[in-house]
């Protein structure tokens, strides 16, 4: 079993076009700042999507936890663990 709290990585997300911190659980659940941010907006940062939407000429969409950056860390951290 494992002898820590949590772990945690920053990294760029593409998606949003914005540093997010990918955080795992002891007991293997995830959370995503950026999913926290970008899923449940409130108007700045409806505000923020807008204009990065616009900039880019693109959709800035968080993919939910389960997308591919959150998932590969999670699986990295569990094949950590069964060593």
């Amino acid at each position: 079993m494992t002898d820590w709290q949590t772990t945690a990585k920053t990294i760029f997300c593409d998606a949003v076009d914005d540093e997010v911190t990918i955080l795992v659980f002891k007991d293997f659940s995830i959370h995503c700042t950026g999913c926290i941010k970008y899923s449940k907006f409130n108007d700045v940062t409806l505000n923020v999507i807008k204009e990065k939407s616009r900039k880019y000429k693109s959709v800035i969409k968080c993919q939910g936890e389960q997308c591919n950056r959150v998932t590969e860390y999670k699986e990295k951290i569990l094949a950590e663990e069964a060593k």
